[in-house]
């Protein structure tokens, strides 16, 4: 059996050790970049993030990216304490600071600062927030299509954990992923409440039907920004697209499946639960997505 790969594999880069990391206003070497024991992000997983992808000196999607941000983070009732334009500053001098231009991948945090006391109520957290930056030296590096394993977590209610919130709280979705490992996969595919197809634990999740494109609903899903770019690709290109609930008998009969997100942008998929999707390979809608989406990343970034 082929080794278990990460969805998120990237070829090592030996810049990475020597990376400059923001924090709070400063940049600082990597072995500096600490924030306290008593962070609430540390503690309780009580913060929101992005992650961004560099393309040609740009950040793709910065707006929408922000956008999505500050609305997770009214959500949480967290004030980030900086304006759009500022955490885009400090993105760019981020970049700057690594002397990166292509090929990195940042993850923005922002936490509700350290607590006075080890404890749960968000009013302990009082000389917050924390904000954090970490951009690395990232190039994809998928020696091949990802398997995936149907686990037995899944994507809840909104009034419980929203799973369109971007949040530090992804205790569910690790578990799904040490899941799909057990099982001999390499990323966890998981079922909405009532048991339709849902997502993966770290990306969206899509199938291809006689040139049909099927994704969920979304009402269980992650707010991707990348599963958005896709289903407007189809619909400017012709492309039959599809937000509806389906099976996994419709997925194990899929001709084409594949993931979506910032870092992989879209991740042919080459069997579920131990069933062989088309011919294993790259299927010919994919590889046209993917073409349509780099070039929709050529005309953002040149623009």
């Amino acid at each position: 059996m082929n080794a278990r790969i990460s969805t998120h594999q990237a070829e090592e880069d030996p810049r990475n050790a020597q990376l400059k990391i923001y924090v709070n206003g400063r940049i600082v070497p990597r072995d500096e970049a600490v924030v306290s024991v008593y962070d609430s992000g540390f503690m309780l997983g009580d913060g929101v993030w992005e992650g961004l992808r560099l393309y040609g000196g740009k950040w793709a999607f910065l707006d929408e990216h922000l956008e999505r941000l500050f609305e997770a983070a009214r959500a949480i009732d967290l004030d980030i304490g900086m304006s759009r334009q500022q955490l885009a500053d400090a993105l760019d001098a981020t970049r700057r600071a690594n002397g990166m231009h292509d090929d990195a991948h940042a993850r923005l945090m922002v936490t509700r600062g350290p607590k006075a006391r080890p404890f749960q109520h968000p009013g302990l957290s009082r000389s917050g927030p924390t904000v954090v930056i970490i951009a690395e030296h990232s190039r994809p590096a998928l020696p091949r299509p990802v398997r995936l394993a149907t686990v037995p977590h899944v994507r809840g209610l909104p009034m419980s954990q929203d799973p369109k919130l971007n949040s530090h709280s992804k205790l569910n979705c690790i578990l799904a992923c040490i899941a799909a490992e057990k099982a001999g996969a390499d990323e966890a595919l998981m079922l909405d409440v009532h048991g339709f197809v849902n997502t993966t634990n770290s990306c969206n999740f899509f199938i291809v039907r006689k040139g049909e494109v099927w994704t969920s609903t979304g009402d269980y899903c992650m707010n991707g920004i990348t599963r958005r770019k896709v289903i407007e690709l189809c619909r400017e290109h012709d492309i039959p697209v599809f937000e509806r609930n389906f099976s996994l008998v419709e997925a194990y009969g899929a001709d084409e499946a594949f993931l979506t997100g910032t870092f992989g942008a879209q991740t042919p998929v080459s069997e579920i639960d131990g069933r062989r999707i088309g011919d294993g390979r790259m299927g010919p809608v994919t590889a046209r997505l993917r073409h349509l989406y780099k070039e929709l990343i050529r005309q953002e970034c040149d623009g």
